[in-house]
């Protein structure tokens, strides 16, 4: 993955569209121009959850500012999926308090927060700023889901963090929903 931007330079992505629980969360991540050398971050979805918690210690020490932007399931059902995601990012790049030079959003659709922004679709695999915010907002979503895996154990959150797996929808269908299930997704059918 080339890099060549210089200045303040910060990535934007979210995880947790998909899923029928839990929030969407959001992740800014800030760098002066491409530290070198840097490892092979790419896309979270593309990285096992050993090599994310890796790479999230390694950006949480190297980048100079992580903001951190969550739609709860609640804004998620009020709001729909789409804006609770350019909500929670547009949260994300408020938390880290620095206008940057340049910020590179995953995907079409722009968060009109500064004038330098560019859209990157399929962002999380074509630029290093945009993994590395991929990243910290996975390994933060995913920590959230094992928080309410402890608080909600019989939905198995530890296991499918709350994408519609046949064991998840099996525990719906027998239990009903959590309060953190999306009450507007549909939760049970195919």
């Amino acid at each position: 993955m080339a890099c060549r931007l210089t200045g303040l330079v910060a990535g934007v992505d979210e995880a947790g569209r998909g899923p029928i629980a839990g929030p969407v969360v959001a992740s800014c991540v800030l760098w002066r121009g491409c530290p070198a050398p840097f490892p092979a971050i790419k896309d979270s979805k593309l990285l096992t959850a050993k090599q994310r918690e890796r790479f999230f210690l390694w950006i949480m020490r190297h980048a100079l500012k992580v903001g951190i932007g969550i739609a709860t399931p609640e804004e998620v059902d009020s709001l729909n999926v789409r804006n609770a995601s350019i909500l929670s990012m547009r949260r994300a790049v408020s938390a880290i308090q620095v206008e940057p030079d340049l910020l590179i959003i995953d995907g079409r659709e722009g968060i009109c927060l500064f004038p330098r922004e560019r859209c990157v679709v399929k962002g999380d695999r074509k630029c290093f700023f945009v993994a590395t915010a991929s990243i910290v907002a996975k390994v933060v979503r995913d920590r959230i889901m094992d928080y309410y895996h402890t608080v909600y154990p019989c939905y198995d959150f530890k296991r499918h963090k709350g994408y519609k797996t046949a064991l998840h929808v099996e525990a719906l269908r027998r239990l009903g929903p959590s309060p953190i299930h999306r009450k507007s997704f549909r939760l049970y059918d195919g």
